[in-house]
């Protein structure tokens, strides 16, 4: 059990590098389980979801081979159980992907419900549909998702989706990827991770159409061969940086980003008076004079992401007046409130919306990352704030933020890592 501990109020200064997608590589690892070969797959986050979907992948019979940190070789050829045990499932929300990936390989798929963050209700009905839709019989007993299709290969079918639902496109495109006939997924979402991972299946052998839009097309294949792929830049890692910058001060350079994906968090913190300059594959991040306050509604790409705000909401606790934050995905995002309020922060919760009426200044204080990207947030404030900050439960950041310590070190800030007593988190005594 470890804690980060900042010394706030000191301006970031130099260039960062983006790591992986996290949202991408927790489909794409997955998807290996269709190919037959060897998939070498880069640009592999070293964060600790991707090492449990890689040892949950080791129990199925995957060879895993980590070449270096960021880079893996997965062949799945002679992988032969569809059972994903409970105690490592439970462990990640994106364990989901794996009824996908096991019912397109093998016509069947064992899986307990996924864990991860507790954002509020997050049924995955629309990804069950789906599977139903397309041949499979599905039952939940015992802690378990059991799906599988009688005749072992599931086949093309219409599907709408009820709701925008990211990881119900994604999986659907896995389970179709090798089905038998065409499968049409509308009201599918947009996001840049479902591009990545349609790119990554084509590349395969794949034969899938348009991802990024709201109607998807995929014709199944009979098999899907070995290959190269590349992982695009995390987005939610990169704006993290960016209101980072914008909460603490500086200039930053943010390398390796796709600055389209990056559009709508730019725009927020134009609004409220931080300075961005695209140059290539980075961006020149800035911020000395005063925030201005704004409004904001999380949305289904391309609106602004859902994973982005409780970071935007620590730069608007510094900002003057008053901002409004809606969050238009999850039902449950505001826990990190009264962290924020420990620090001084003026900010009242109402259902799905927070009003926030900026402050001078945050003052550090003990405070929790009650879940990864709450934990993000902690971090800006902590960077922003005046005196020390200690960030308890950071195994939450720790599952999508690579090196989250040593890159914000090299860029001035005043932040390291200590072991909690064991005495302390023992008895409960640590923050939270």
């Amino acid at each position: 059990m470890t804690k980060y501990v900042i010394s706030g109020g000191k301006p970031l200064h130099g260039e960062v590098e983006i790591s992986g997608a996290k949202n991408a590589a927790v489909a794409i690892l997955p998807a290996a389980l269709l190919v037959d070969g060897v998939c070498r797959i880069e640009n592999v986050p070293n964060i600790s979801d991707v090492t449990m979907i890689l040892g949950i992948m080791r129990d199925l019979g995957a060879n895993v081979r980590m070449i270096n940190q960021t880079t893996v070789e997965l062949d799945c050829s002679h992988v032969y159980k569809q059972n994903v045990p409970y105690e490592l499932a439970r462990q990640i929300r994106a364990s989901y992907y794996l009824i996908g990936a096991l019912l397109g390989r093998f016509g069947r798929a064992e899986v307990p419900p996924p864990g991860g963050c507790d954002l509020g209700v997050r049924p995955i009905d629309q990804h069950l549909k789906g599977f139903s839709a397309m041949g499979a019989e599905i039952q939940v007993e015992n802690g378990f998702i059991y799906a599988a299709s009688p005749t072992g290969r599931l086949h093309g079918a219409q599907i709408y989706l009820d709701v925008v639902s990211v990881g119900a496109t994604m999986n659907i495109l896995l389970a179709a990827a090798l089905a038998d006939g065409l499968t049409i997924i509308e009201n599918a979402a947009k996001e840049p991770h479902i591009v990545d991972l349609a790119n990554f299946l084509n590349s395969m052998g794949a034969d899938i159409m348009g991802a990024g839009t709201d109607v998807i097309k995929v014709r199944g294949v009979e098999k899907l061969r070995g290959g190269f792929y590349s992982i695009i830049p995390d987005q939610i890692e990169a704006g993290t940086y960016m209101t980072a910058v914008a909460a603490a001060g500086g200039e930053v350079r943010i390398n390796n980003v796709i600055p389209k994906h990056l559009d709508c968090i730019t725009a927020k913190l134009v609004e409220m008076g931080v300075e961005i300059q695209e140059d290539g594959d980075a961006l020149i991040v800035r911020r000395s004079g005063k925030l201005t306050s704004t409004n904001v509604k999380t949305m289904p790409y391309p609106g602004f992401p859902t994973d982005m705000q409780p970071q935007i909401a620590a730069v608007l606790c510094l900002a003057e007046g008053t901002s409004i934050l809606n969050e238009g995905v999850w039902d449950n995002r505001y826990r990190y409130a009264d962290e924020f309020r420990r620090m001084g922060a003026n900010i009242q919760v109402n259902g799905k919306v927070a009003v926030i009426e900026g402050v001078h200044a945050l003052t550090g204080a003990p405070v929790c990352a009650c879940d990864l990207r709450a934990g993000a947030a902690m971090i800006v404030a902590g960077l922003a704030a005046n005196g020390i900050t200690e960030i308890d439960q950071v195994y939450h950041i720790e599952r999508g933020y690579e090196g989250i310590v040593e890159k914000l070190a090299k860029l001035g800030a005043d932040i390291h890592e200590e072991a909690i007593p064991e005495e302390d988190w023992r008895s409960g005594n640590s923050v939270g």
